[in-house]
């Protein structure tokens, strides 16, 4: 079994945790909160989403936040863009990286966006070359890979197709989503051999959510697979607003605890990031779904 030495971590606590909250998180809190992840060593953070305020208000603020959070060097700045009035909004904030969005499953992504997939790859792709044309690199979600609510099984060919079409757009990186948390490590370790024949492994991110408790698991899949990227909250936070009983992502903590001590770098103090969770729960209606941060508590309550 060989891991890879390094892995890198995408925090999408601040747009995919935060917009399945029914509680509006204060813009200063976001940012302290924010500040606080970078302090533990996050280099990539997404900060929000520029979707229209109406369809997620906990993210309507986008471009307070992006005004009051301090630039650090070395830090990638990303923000998700469903459209192209999306990506205009996220050009004047400056984000360092837009991120696209499509699901494997054709019905999924008419619940969420109002459109086939064919639509929407069609419309998205003069989005990413308008991005990449301001300088800015273009990453991609691909929601549903190992499952959907409505339409069952998905198959690995779909994925493919829908990945092809989202690299010859010039996305550099490909987030592959369990986005209602149904995925097994059989079934990752299957999916991930696939896609690797016509995909570079260097090119997919992982992102779990722990529905059934399996994300840890999956995520030691993907590591006997090469897979160097993984996607995650602090505090495990998300769901999915248009995948009914969708659990929140892999706490990034735990993903970091793990990856540490199978001796994967990834420059994170697992500390810290509970810190971090601890600091937004409160805001959050006093609700996290991490091991790492319900054993900090523990200790602190001396049990």
């Amino acid at each position: 079994m060989t891991f890879p030495q390094k892995v890198g971590i995408r925090e999408v606590g601040p747009r995919d945790g935060l917009q399945n909250e029914s509680v509006i998180v204060p813009t200063r809190r976001k940012v302290e909160w924010m500040e606080k992840l970078l302090d533990a060593g996050i280099r990539y953070l997404e900060v929000s989403s520029f979707v229209s305020p109406k369809w997620i208000p906990a993210l309507a603020d986008a471009e307070d936040v992006f005004r009051m959070l301090p630039k650090r060097t070395g830090v990638t700045y990303a923000a998700l863009v469903p459209n192209a009035k999306g990506l205009e909004r996220a050009l004047q904030a400056d984000v360092d990286e837009v991120s696209l969005f499509v699901s494997a499953s054709d019905t999924h992504n008419r619940r969420n966006v109002n459109r086939p997939v064919e639509q929407s790859l069609r419309e998205l792709r003069p989005v990413a070359e308008e991005a990449l044309a301001a300088g800015k690199s273009v990453r991609g979600y691909i929601s549903m890979v190992f499952g959907c609510p409505y339409e069952g099984k998905i198959s690995i060919g779909t994925v493919e197709r829908t990945a092809h079409a989202l690299l010859d757009m010039g996305v550099r990186e490909l987030s592959l989503g369990d986005t209602i948390g149904i995925a097994h490590p059989r079934q990752v370790t299957r999916v991930i051999r696939q896609l690797k024949t016509t995909i570079p492994s260097g090119k997919m991110a992982l992102h779990f959510h722990n529905t059934r408790g399996l994300a840890l698991a999956n995520t030691m899949a993907a590591l006997e697979q090469n897979i160097q990227f993984f996607d995650g909250a602090a505090g495990g936070l998300g769901g999915c607003p248009y995948a009914q009983g969708a659990a929140g992502n892999i706490a990034t903590e735990d993903l970091v605890y793990l990856l540490e001590q199978s001796g994967i770098q990834t420059g994170i103090n697992v500390n810290q990031l509970v810190q971090a969770a601890g600091f937004i729960k409160p805001h959050i209606g006093g609700r996290l779904s991490s091991f790492q941060a319900s054993l900090n508590e523990e200790g602190e309550d001396g049990a």
